[in-house]
């Protein structure tokens, strides 16, 4: 059984981390939150999933050498 807390509270306390040095996130809807949710998930690699990102390790393979610039051009063909 994948124990999900631990990946939780990992995200949690990165999140926490880079809030202490970034100002505008008192509001709900700021797109910092959901920024670093992308980068977590698809662009940073992971030491303990053997330098995979979480996308990788699901399958979902982000081609290019500029992993933001790919995300947001698939991104935009979906509209």
């Amino acid at each position: 059984m994948i124990d999900y807390n631990n990946k939780m509270e990992r995200l949690n306390g990165e999140f926490r981390d880079r809030e202490k040095v970034v100002r505008g996130l008192k509001k709900e809807d700021s797109s910092l939150i959901s920024g670093y949710q992308i980068f977590h998930n698809y662009i940073r690699p992971h030491t303990g999933l053997d330098g995979k990102t979480p996308s990788e390790m699901c399958g979902i393979i982000i081609k290019g050498t500029n992993k933001w610039q790919t995300l947001i051009q698939n991104a935009s063909k979906i509209v």
